[in-house]
Formats: C-alpha cells, structure tokens, sequence
C-alpha cells in the first residue's frame, strides 16, 4: 500500500459530466480507448456519488458543507486508499459520511485513469459541497480542488499524477522518518503543467513549519511526475495550479 500519511489537495472538475469514451473495456481490449482520460466517478450502485445517503445528513442536521478529500484509485477502478480533510465550519457530518462510503469496506468504484490508451494507477482529487435547497438535498461532487472553479462550477478537471513506467512518481513520502518529532506539515505547490500531462515548472510557495524537510520531500515527490493532462471541457488543456502537499505525521 503506498504511503497512507499524505494528503495533496489539488484541482478538480465537475464528475457528472458525459463522459463516453470507455465505461469498463478489459485490458488487452486498448484500442478504443482514448489518449487520456481523468479519474472520474462511476455509475450505478458503487458509485461514491450514489452511496452517499442525502436524506440521513439531513435528518441529523447536516448544514450547507463542503469537504475536500483525495483517494488513490486503481486501474481496475476501486480505490486503494483515501482521506479526508479540509472541511468548513460544521461540516462534520458530511465528513463521517464521506469517509465512510471511501471505505473498502463500502467498496466505492471510480472509472480508472487512462494514459496513453491504457488504464493506470492515479491519484483523484475531490471536492465535495452539499446544500439544503427547498427542503432537499443537494449533492454535487467535483474533480478539483481549486476555489474559483468551485464557486463558479466550472466544468474543469484538474491534472492527476499517476504511477507506472511511463511516469516516475511513487507517491508521498514523509521526510525524515527517523526523526523522533512527530509534526504534520504543509507545502504549497506551484506548478505548470501541459496539455500531454508534463510538468514544465515546480516553485515551492510555501512551507509549514520551515526547515524541517517538508519543501524537500514534495519537490523530490513531484519533481518526476507525469499527470493526466488538465480537462476543460472534455478536452485536456494547459494549466498553473497551485497545489497544496499535506504530510501527516506517523503516530507509532
């Protein structure tokens, strides 16, 4: 299992959008699928949007929300590991449910990444808002993590890395691990990426607390990393984004 101790929080798109390409093609069956495709939500009973119960938060009071939460998704669709984080005021409802359908134990399904024709490992990037409208639930999850975008619902997905031998990435790795201070800490990415899914610049902004490795450590995780490209409409696209690293420290 890679490295369950890091959260990244990154950009995202809308999930309900039409995607067609490909639902569930076996592997050696490559040739339909496309160039790139983004981790996106699945249909149908296993998917996360679907497992979530609506009604219960708001039986138990579940207020207008939003929770931001990151999980590494198979090639096979089920997701390896997740977590959940960055919350607004009173959110905590929405937080417990959400961890509980990322669970393995609720078995949520996402529509694996897709580089150069071929399913991949990848890490997805979510966003999650709920509201109370007239009464009803209303539940939207989107594929970035990035303010304006959100606020404005933009149909935009942002970049993914992803791992296999046609990129170097290898997940998140906690700095000096033998290190008896158990401190979490956050770095903040800037990042440029083009539309094939290259990073074309990396600039740390900032760093939470300094000088003790964190700067480091996200430099040597993204520093080789291929992603999937950035979507805008349907169609992979050029992007700055700025990525927030959080490492979260081993409890032992």
């Amino acid at each position: 299992m890679r490295s369950f101790a890091v959260f990244l929080l990154g950009l995202l798109s809308i999930v309900d959008l039409a995607w067609s390409q490909v639902t569930d093609v076996p592997s050696a069956q490559t040739a339909d699928l496309p160039m790139y495709r983004p981790i996106l939500l699945s249909k149908g009973s296993n998917s996360l949007i679907d497992r979530i119960d609506t009604q219960d938060l708001i039986r138990k009071g579940q207020k207008d929300a939003q929770i931001t939460f990151i999980c590494s998704v198979k090639k096979t669709g089920e997701v390896e590991w997740s977590g959940v984080y960055t919350g607004t005021p009173d959110s905590d409802l929405l937080r417990q449910e959400l961890q509980k359908r990322l669970s393995p134990a609720s078995d949520p399904r996402f529509m694996p990444a897709i580089y150069n024709h071929r399913p991949v490992d990848a890490i997805y990037y979510g966003t999650v808002t709920f509201a109370v409208v007239d009464g009803k639930p209303r539940l939207r999850i989107f594929s970035n993590q990035e303010a304006e975008e959100l606020k404005n619902e933009h149909d935009f997905i942002g970049p993914q890395p992803f791992f296999g031998p046609e990129s170097k990435f290898a997940g998140f790795h906690y700095p000096n691990e033998s290190t008896p201070v158990a401190v979490d800490g956050v770095v903040q990415l800037e990042l440029k990426i083009d539309a094939t899914g290259n990073l074309q610049n990396i600039k740390v902004l900032s760093e939470e607390p300094p000088y003790l490795g964190f700067a480091n450590a996200a430099l040597d995780d993204f520093r080789h990393a291929k992603f999937i490209p950035a979507f805008r409409d349907s169609k992979p696209v050029a992007c700055d984004v700025t990525l927030r690293v959080f490492y979260k420290a081993k409890t032992f």
